[in-house]
């Protein structure tokens, strides 16, 4: 090889050489952004170690450790979203209480919004509802202690108490000028979770909560209902109002109860590819019966899953007030002996795509509740007709024509009452009436 040849193998062997080490010179002096990430989080977790011990050191009172790593679990999670938290032992225990459908309080469902406790939904038949709680309230003191500063469980531990203790909760309730107390004796709450009964030939169900015991006692409720009434059953009307949610297996099989196929739900989280849709498989428990279901801004979660669904494929006709808006997942994550967090991991969204999360469920027909005021001492005004003039054809009816008139009366009044007590129950009623009306003129 001559001269010229070997300095230029040379020359290229040394290009190679600077190109494999420039190569691997990125990975020697400049680490990823993953590693910067870490480095940035283990810098992070040295800083609160490091203020740890500086409280616990230097305070000037002597501190509980163990409190000291709740609140700043808690702080983290509160930081996240109103409904992730931390569920210390006692906490998680609570939670399985409440699932079941038995536990001990005040009966009302709330979140947290401005610093404030807000009540989702006080819970029928509670003492919460008993002493004039209502959906929308704001709890700004418990037993005089401002809230402020409180997390969401130290604010509902602070309610929890004895059964039979007393506790003065102070609330702010929009149209009314200042705060005022309401004083409530706890006890214990047992949820009946459906109630039925009927008006005329409708059926109506009342869902409270969705707990273990939602769909069996629906299932049952629907039976005696078809039983009672027979084939004059004109439909059903749901009523969701102040039901703040529950279990989401149970809104799903409610609203299966109702649906012969097509999606009931879906829930997203951070990875698009765990996206979850549930279908509803054959049977309906009413057999296509007329259903309006009723909302207002106490209905939330599981509540708006069952209209939504409903409302999506056109099986029933959503009035009232527009809903709650709470439209995320909480997964209750274990943590052995130390209890669990509650971490919010998805959103729902109903059969059409439509996000539940801030945005609430739109009634179909919006009616406002109000109420009818009828002077003191005073029923409902007496309805006259033609049977009533003095010497009207009518005056000769048949026993059977009088009964049927008298119960017609009867009827009306009982109308006339319930306007006054539940408008939007009324209205329902008249819209259900009128759909089955409709359907049986379709079917001639």
């Amino acid at each position: 090889m001559t001269r010229t040849g070997k300095h230029m193998r040379k020359t290229l062997l040394a290009l190679m050489a600077g190109a494999a080490v420039g190569a691997m010179l990125p990975q020697i002096v400049a680490p990823t952004y993953a590693q910067e990430d870490a480095r940035s989080t283990y810098e992070n977790l040295d800083l609160f170690g490091d203020i740890f011990e500086r409280v616990r050191e230097s305070y000037v009172e002597d501190v509980d450790e163990q409190e000291l790593i709740e609140a700043a679990i808690n702080g983290m999670l509160a930081s996240l979203d109103p409904h992730s938290s931390y569920l210390p032992p006692e906490n998680f225990a609570d939670i399985r209480e409440q699932t079941r459908g038995e536990f001990g309080g005040l009966g009302i469902e709330v979140t947290m919004e401005n610093g404030f406790v807000k009540v989702v939904a006080p819970i029928d038949d509670t003492p919460a509802a008993e002493a004039g709680v209502e959906a929308g309230d704001f709890i700004t003191h418990i037993d005089g202690e401002s809230v402020l500063g409180l997390t969401l469980s130290e604010a509902v531990e602070q309610m929890r108490g004895p059964v039979g203790s007393q506790i003065v909760i102070t609330v702010s309730r929009e149209g009314s000028e200042e705060p005022f107390d309401i004083e409530i004796t706890r006890d214990t709450i047992r949820i009946r979770a459906v109630r039925a009964r009927r008006e005329g030939n409708v059926g109506v169900l009342r869902i409270t909560t969705f707990n273990e015991q939602t769909y069996p006692n629906l299932e049952e409720a629907i039976a005696e209902l078809r039983a009672e009434v027979g084939d004059d059953l004109a439909g059903f009307v749901i009523d969701l109002r102040n039901n703040p949610g529950g279990l989401l297996s149970q809104a799903i099989e409610v609203s299966d109860a109702f649906l012969e196929t097509g999606e009931i739900v879906s829930t997203r989280g951070r990875d698009l590819e765990e996206a979850d849709r549930v279908n509803a498989q054959p049977g309906d428990l009413t057999d296509g019966l007329p259903l309006v279901i009723l909302i207002n801004e106490g209905s939330a979660s599981a509540s708006e899953i069952v209209a939504g669904a409903l409302q999506d494929h056109r099986r029933a006709i959503v009035v009232g007030a527009k809903s709650f808006g709470k439209g995320s997942v909480q997964t209750i994550m274990r943590l052995g002996e130390n209890g669990a967090i509650k971490l919010t991991t998805a959103r729902y969204y109903t059969p059409s795509g439509r996000s539940i999360q801030a945005l609430g469920i739109e009634p179909d027909i919006l009616v406002e509740e109000r109420r009818i005021s009828v002077p003191e001492g005073e029923g409902p005004r007496p309805r006259r007709s033609e049977a009533d003039l003095r010497g009207s054809l009518g005056a000769n009816l048949s026993d059977a024509e009088r009964e049927q008139l008298e119960a017609e009366r009867e009827r009306h009044e009982a109308t006339a009452q319930l306007r006054a007590e539940d408008f939007q129950l009324a209205y329902a009623l008249d819209l259900l009436t009128g759909l089955a009306v409709y359907d049986r003129s379709a079917d001639r």
